[in-house]
This record gives C-alpha cells, structure tokens and sequence, in this order.
C-alpha cells in the first residue's frame, strides 16, 4: 500500500467556510436532510446542535443511512425540531418520541434505501449534512462510515460539510466508494472477493452544491460492549460448534468462509468464538455493513484476511486502537457504500454465513426484530434483512428468554413479523440448534421447542401446540390463547 495520504489538507482553498450557527441558518424550517452516518459512526455533530439551539419552529424530516448520536436523535428531538425520521434511531428520546406518535417514523432495508432517496420515495433532499475528514471544492472524504452518504450527496440539491479534527487523515486509507449507474443501466458491481478495492477513497460532487463548510472536532458517540454473560458465551458455543460441523460437509465452504454479524453486544461477543473454530485452510473474511471490536481482535490473531463494512461501529478503546494503528489495519479494513456492503447480489455471491439477533421467534419460524410486543419499536430493521435473506446460511442468535429468565423469546406466533420462516435456516439460544431446513410447520415446530426453548417454558410450549393441532391446518394455531404471554 502506498503510505504517503492522497490529501494532507483538511480544507482546501477557496470552499466556503462558517460557524455551525451560520450553517444552520441555510437549513430551511421544513428541510429534508439526509446525513451521514452509519452505526453511530461519521455523523455530523456541530451543525444539529446548532439547530437544536436555535429556538426556531423547525418541522425536519431526517434521513440518515443507520444510526446516529445524540446531537440528532436526542438534542433535535427534545428541541421538538424532527417530524419525520428514515431509517432508523437508536437512542430513548427518539424511541419514546416515535412510540408516542409524535414523530413519523419509517423503518426501511439498509440496501434499498439509497435507491429509494433517490428516486424520491421521501420526497426531495434538500440539504446533504455531511462529516469528513477532508474536503475540496467538488470532493470530500468521509470520516468513520461511508454508508449511503455517496448517494445522499449525489441526491440533494444543497451540501453542508463538517471537517472533523476529531477523526484521523489516515480514514482515508480506509474507503473504498464505488457509485454505481441508474437502474435499468446498472451495471454488475466488479467485486470478485471481499476484501477488493473497486472504488476510491472521495466522494465527488458538483461545485455548485457546496454551501458552507463547518470545522468541529467533537468525537464520536462510541459503542459501549458490556462484558460477554453466561448466556452470550454458550450462544457463541453453539453457534461455533454447528459452524465447524457445517463448514466440513457443506460444499458452499470448500475453499473460503464469509461471516457477517449484525451490531451489538451479542454480536461482538459471538465473533470471540470464532478464534477457537478451526477453519483448516480455508480463507476467512467478514463482510457485513459495521466493524466491532471483535473483528479487531480476529485481525490481529490472523484469523481474517479482510474486513469488509460501510461503518467503523467500535467501542472508545477500539477506536483509540484502530487510529493508533490505523495504516496496518488498512491492510485488511474496508469501508464501503452501503448499496455496496448490504447488497443482495454480492451477499448471494460470497455465499455469507449471516447471523443476526432478535427479539424474539416463533414456533415456526417468524422473527420479530424490532417491535416489543409487537408494538413498541425498539431500533430498526437495519441491515439484518439484507443479510437474513441472501446469505448462504442466515442464523438467528438470542437468548431463549428475557428479564432474567421471566419472558420467553421462543413463543407460539411473534406478534410482528421482521423476517418470515423462508428468510432463514438456522436458530441458536443458549440452550442448542434449531436446524429447521427441510422441515415442515410441525417439524420445525416441534425442534424449536426441543432444542431452543427454555426448559421452564418446554412444557407450556408443548400443550399449545396440542391446543393448536386440534384446528388442523398448514400451520397450526390456537388464536384464543397464542399472545396469552403478553396479555400477563
């Protein structure tokens, strides 16, 4: 790799430049922004807050490509300035804000959504808020994710940059954006393996869009992973050992093994277990759309040859430990576009053992992601259905119940539904293995409970079922009592 910086100056000559409060005065009341942002990562920061001071009656619909810190999701909403949100949010301001009615809330597959801003399934963007790390008068180049933020830019008719101190030159190393053509002129993405680069590190756009351009140095709003519980290590357990058993018999394993895992706690801890797996030699990757801590680690024990996302989702510490070393970890660390990172084709084509979390699943084999209850959005969708559906093998992990063994996440019929029984093959809890291909209703209902289920919870699962036989049908169900756990 050439290690001398492509750019070197923060902000080139010539590009306006202001105060965020100067800024935020060019964002109309009722603006459509799209930011950057992905996984609480590359998101702006001075310029929200700006707004969320400035005492105006601002009604903003907001789109980000994943989630974002507080100077948005908190500071705008309790400034009552955010009336309708895309993707995704992920702090409890904006939660209870959307489970309230009070904002409009729209929860959307990470793939699609550049495509759908930009052919205006949310109306017109008027303002692109974008961080970077470097700036020009018709380039930038982001800071800690990519995301969508190529096709946002491309997409709005305005463009607010704020160059960050905070975030190392060297990012640059990092990216690798690649835009593609409109469809029915899209062409096939030129990615023949996970860690290629197809793509360069800048995001171009058109001179005349670039407004104002802002300095902050405010860092990061980083992940915090709590330390990995009983329940979390005996998921990784099982889900390592089917892994390796699935790895030596399933011809889509031959030569290479692709991992994708989905943000959070549970996530970074399953990834641990994979430096016990013995994947003989067969190369390794990650691609998925964020990079955890955990994925620092399997880089630095030389377990993966590349790491492939659209954001930089790191804890403080592997922040500090990815910038103090950030040149070797470039090596192997990628950070694409979202479209590029989430897209179906490339998932299908890496054939991606994708593993994602949950609230809960049913008997036979629906997941609820998102909804407590089935009513109260928790986060977001995010990227679990691009994976979920177009890996080689899609896995659910979570725990068999919640609240310290009171409610069970294996239930009769989730009272929403994120990913349906043919989007999936695999469940894991602490308790064992649901391998549910080829099975039908019954079948699969009858292996959930047996290997999934908590013990304290086997015996009522079992006499709802009996309930449900009784009707008959495809898919058996007793509808007088199926949500009984959740009217208690």
């Amino acid at each position: 790799m050439n290690r001398n910086l492509p750019v070197t100056d923060r902000i080139a000559d010539g590009v306006p430049t202001g105060s965020p409060e100067e800024a935020a005065a060019l964002i109309d009341d009722d603006a459509t922004l799209v930011l950057s942002g992905f996984g609480r990562a590359g998101y702006p920061k001075a310029v929200p807050l700006a707004l969320a001071a400035s005492d105006r009656d601002l009604s903003l619909t907001v789109i980000s490509g994943g989630s974002v810190g507080g100077e948005v999701d908190t500071a705008l909403v309790e400034a009552d300035a955010i009336e309708r949100r895309f993707p995704y949010q992920a702090t409890p301001t904006a939660r209870t804000a959307v489970n309230d009615g009070h904002i409009a809330f729209h929860d959307r597959h990470i793939s699609r959504l550049g495509d759908e801003v930009a052919f205006g399934h949310y109306g017109t963007p008027n303002v692109a808020l974008v961080e970077a790390v470097a700036v020009g008068p018709d380039w930038l180049i982001p800071t800690t994710s990519v995301g969508h933020t190529p096709t946002y830019v491309h997409s709005a008719s305005r463009l607010i940059v704020e160059v960050n101190d905070a975030q190392p030159l060297e990012l640059q190393l990092l990216h690798d954006v690649y835009s593609r053509a409109t469809p029915p002129n899209r062409e096939p993405i030129p990615l023949n393996a996970p860690g290629d680069r197809i793509g360069s590190p800048r995001i171009s756009f058109e001179p005349e869009k670039l407004e104002m351009v802002v300095r902050t140095d405010r860092p990061d709003k980083s992940y915090t992973f709590r330390e990995p519980t009983e329940t979390d290590e005996k998921i990784a357990a099982n889900l390592a050992a089917f892994l390796a058993d699935e790895v030596e018999r399933n011809p889509l394993f031959a030569s290479s093994v692709n991992l994708q895992f989905g943000v959070g706690s549970l996530g970074n801890a399953l990834m641990g277990a994979f430096n016990d797996v013995d994947f003989g030699d067969r190369t390794v990757a990650y691609y998925g759309e964020v990079i955890q801590d955990g994925l620092l680690d399997m880089i630095d024990d030389d377990k993966l040859v590349s790491a492939s996302a659209a954001s930089l989702a790191l804890s403080r510490e592997g922040q500090e430990r990815l910038f103090a070393d950030i040149e070797r970890y470039a090596e192997r660390v990628i950070v694409r576009n979202a479209d590029v990172s989430n897209n179906p084709a490339l998932i299908d084509r890496f054939g991606v053992i994708g593993v994602n979390s949950a609230l809960e699943v049913d008997l036979y084999g629906h997941v609820n992601s998102t909804h407590i209850a089935g009513t109260h959005v928790a986060n977001g969708i995010g990227g679990s259905g691009d994976f979920t559906r177009n890996s080689g093998i899609g896995v659910i992990a979570l725990g068999s119940t919640a609240k310290d063994g009171a409610i069970p996440r294996i239930v009769p019929m989730v009272p929403h539904v994120d990913h349906t029984e043919h989007d999936f093959s695999i469940i894991v809890t602490e308790q064992g293995v649901a391998d549910l291909r080829g099975l039908a209703p019954r079948e699969r209902a009858d292996v959930m409970v047996s290997q999934c289920a908590h013990p304290s919870f086997q015996d009522d699962l079992r006499d709802y079922l009996e309930r449900a036989d009784k009707g008959g049908g495809h898919i058996p169900h007793d509808l007088t009592t199926v949500f009984d756990w959740y009217l208690d």
